[in-house]
């Protein structure tokens, strides 16, 4: 059988190959990909080299797939062809893979372009549980793109209120009110400092979720968090920080910075604020399927697998509308 995968065969470029699936071993599944989520900060960041994120050539990306059991080897158990599973894999139409490297998606009330944001809102939520939230806490999102969008959502579940959303986009930020912030700011605005002030009561907040990468931002959120507040650093941050004076910005402040990168977790079991990637990958679907989080407004683009190059092309560059970008690799219509 043939597959097809998104490959960089070097910085800066994108193509489609032809690929043998692979025979299926007995502790083995193969799965035909229904859709693949681009994960706009990171793999930009990776296919253009930036600071923190240089890799080796060439590499297939994508971490976010859902799709459908074909084939299932003969030691295998609890799975079955036609089970909907969610996985770690690229964007490829086909992959063979053991059973622990797939999770159920059993249910059906989601369609795969929304359950394909699991993975997404799994790194969200890693970030979100480390601040620590209260009920009844303040908390900002600094950074309001799909991490961003997902961490509000989250830190809203979690209790917090009000929710913040802060971005240089004004569309982004309609879009964060659209999926339940309680207050949208831009920095660039000139009442910015006044609206922060009057939303907080002159207090601050209780947590920074930092969700831009953006080296700059880093020293906002000293700004922003409240007396012995508490920064939770979830996106990558592309570069270094400058200009950092931590007597009196974070110590005379109290405050905790915390980092939130994805790999940072325990790797059997559980615990209060720290959980598993499989737990959370497998709260994230049902959260997604219970409209819990909302997902839908968050897709800007959806284009056929083999299209993905025009899909980089677009992240590479930036545009402005670009948010979810989802690649169909199922036979079915992609709308547009």
């Amino acid at each position: 059988m043939k597959g097809q995968r998104v490959v960089w065969p070097s910085r800066e470029k994108v193509e489609i190959e032809d690929f043998d699936v692979p025979n299926v071993g007995s502790n083995e599944i193969l799965v035909a990909t229904e859709c693949t989520l681009i994960s706009p900060g990171t793999e930009r960041a990776f296919l253009l080299g930036l600071p923190n994120a240089q890799g080796s050539y060439p590499s297939r990306p994508g971490y976010s797939s859902i799709g459908k059991v074909i084939a299932v080897g003969a030691d295998v158990k609890g799975f079955t062809e036609g089970d909907r599973v969610a996985s770690s894999m690229g964007h490829t139409s086909h992959f063979v893979a053991p059973p622990d490297r797939l999770i159920k998606a059993t249910d059906a009330s989601s369609p795969s372009e929304e359950a394909v944001f699991f993975n997404l809102c799994t790194i969200s939520m890693q970030g979100v549980r480390k601040a620590q939230i209260e009920l009844g806490e303040a908390v900002l999102v600094l950074g309001q793109g799909l991490i961003g969008l997902l961490a509000t959502q989250l830190a809203r579940l979690s209790g917090a209120f009000p929710t913040i959303g802060v971005d240089l986009a004004d569309n982004r930020l309609k879009l964060a009110q659209r999926v339940g912030a309680d207050y949208v700011l831009n920095p660039t605005h000139d009442d910015f400092e006044e609206k922060m002030d009057e939303v907080t009561d002159g207090k601050g907040v209780a947590a920074v979720i930092e969700a831009t990468g953006h080296p700059d931002a880093v020293n906002m959120t000293f700004k922003l968090a409240g007396w012995c507040g508490r920064i939770v650093l979830l996106a990558s941050t592309r570069g270094e920080t400058k200009d950092v004076n931590f007597y009196r910005d974070v110590h005379k402040k109290g405050l905790t910075v915390l980092g939130a990168h994805n790999s940072v977790r325990p790797r059997q079991d559980s615990s209060a604020n720290f959980w598993t990637n499989r737990d959370d990958a497998e709260l994230s679907l049902r959260l997604i399927a219970h409209q819990r989080i909302q997902v839908a407004p968050l897709i800007s683009h959806r284009m056929r697998g083999t299209n993905a190059p025009e899909a980089y092309q677009l992240l590479m560059e930036w545009e402005a509308g670009l948010l979810g970008v989802v690649l169909e690799w199922s036979d079915k219509e992609v709308k547009d």
